[in-house]
């Protein structure tokens, strides 16, 4: 483990301050390692008795800790005279500037953040070891007054301190930068690996829609043809085979149609604008009834409401939604649909709800899964991709869906777009 630095403490140890259990046994694992004399104290308080007890000749502490915490610990071993040229190293995240400000009014010579990498913290203790003769000589008596943040601060460290404190925090700082970089790099070696995976995605599905219908269609329409050429030569027994053969090949090509527009519904393109969601939901209600034109719904959709999002999408969103509550309550002869909008907790909500069948809730965690179905499709025909179409276009909307539901008493979903 030893990285090639020398340091010989003698009987001297260095001491190491870290109420981290898994932190604490880290750090003695290094020094340990690279043969370095140490001992180990989980809070301040014991650790500055036993520094007064027996002085260490360099201390590695934590900063956020139980009771004293590292800026104390270190201002009080630097106001004991006995204590002061000990040199310290705090360990921290260095998330606010005012860490560094802090660590220059206790006195700290260096800072490491974390996560550290022991070679470099290796490289700290050996620097500071090396230098501490300097430091004894080094005038610490005179105070700096800083303003920072509108707030006035005393600084005695003496220019050594100050010097070796705002280097390790320029260190950190172009080791951060360079790890910025590093992430960069592989971010956009991400990127373009995605973009061309889409690509590939994009051909995957246009020969699945092209490869698979082609078949499909021949199946469907030669079905169709014996059953209008042929019925009256084939036995019930095969009329009804026919059926439904000719079921199945629509089954069929309703999934391949929802699932490209599963596939679809993770890389369209988001224009986002105004919508007027009462259009949109009247709209897509009038294709429905084109659909099952003898069917009589009440179909409630206030005037007026909308919404920030893409307006074709929420096409696809709405179809779905009004579309299940259309066909959910299809065994109700007082069927009734409304879409509107609500508030919950100050943010506006929109709503589908039906009198339809229901569900049950205790199944509520799976339904916008692929595939995933409450019903039959004797009862009600489907593929279970809707749902999961929908809450893939809303998670892009940076919004949210959920349902509320009662078995024989209708289902209300809610969902939310982006302020």
């Amino acid at each position: 483990m030893n990285s090639g630095y020398n340091i010989t403490l003698g009987d001297s140890y260095i001491m190491a301050v870290e109420d981290s259990v898994v932190q604490a046994k880290r750090l003695k694992h290094f020094l340990d390692g690279n043969n370095l004399n140490n001992q180990v104290f989980y809070t301040a308080t014991e650790a500055y008795e036993a520094a007064v007890s027996t002085p260490p000749i360099l201390i590695i502490s934590d900063i956020v800790m139980p009771g004293m915490d590292g800026y104390e610990f270190c201002k009080k071993l630097k106001e004991n005279p006995d204590l002061k040229d000990i040199p310290i190293i705090l360990l921290t995240s260095l998330r606010d500037p005012l860490d560094i400000i802090k660590g220059l009014q206790a006195g700290a010579d260096n800072f490491i953040t974390k996560p550290y990498e022991e070679k470099y913290l290796l490289s700290r203790i050996n620097y500071l070891l090396a230098n501490r003769e300097i430091r004894k000589s080094g005038g610490g008596e005179m105070v700096l007054e800083i303003v920072f943040r509108g707030n006035k601060y005393a600084i005695n460290s003496d220019k050594k301190q100050i010097l070796d404190l705002l280097l390790s925090v320029y260190e950190a700082a172009v080791q951060r930068n360079d790890e910025l970089i590093l992430a960069q790099e592989q971010l956009q070696a991400l990127n373009e690996n995605l973009t061309a995976a889409n690509r590939e995605l994009e051909a995957f599905s246009y020969t699945v829609s092209h490869d698979l219908r082609s078949p499909l269609h021949t199946i469907h329409g030669y079905t169709q043809l014996m059953l209008e050429d042929y019925t009256g030569k084939l036995e019930s027994e095969a009329v009804g085979f026919l059926d439904t053969i000719l079921v199945a090949s629509r089954n069929m090509s309703q999934l391949i149609d929802d699932l490209l527009k599963f596939s679809r519904s993770g890389r369209a393109i988001i224009e986002k604008d105004q919508v007027n969601m009462s259009d949109v939901a009247n709209q897509t209600m009038q294709l429905i009834r084109q659909r099952d034109p003898l069917r009589k719904v009440l179909v409630k959709i206030p005037e007026g409401i909308s919404g920030y999002a893409d307006k074709n999408l929420m096409g696809v969103v709405l179809d779905n939604l009004l579309g299940n509550a259309w066909k959910y309550s299809g065994k109700n002869p007082q069927a009734e649909i409304e879409f509107g909008q609500t508030e919950v907790e100050g943010e506006p909500v929109y709503f589908v709800k039906d009198n339809g069948a229901g569900f049950d809730m205790d199944k509520a965690d799976t339904m916008f899964n692929p595939f995933e179905r409450f019903h039959s499709n004797e009862d009600f025909p489907g593929t279970g991709v809707g749902l999961a179409t929908v809450r893939r276009i809303l998670e892009r909307h940076d919004g949210r869906i959920w349902a509320e539901s009662e078995v024989g008493k209708g289902s209300t979903f809610y969902f939310t777009l982006q302020h």
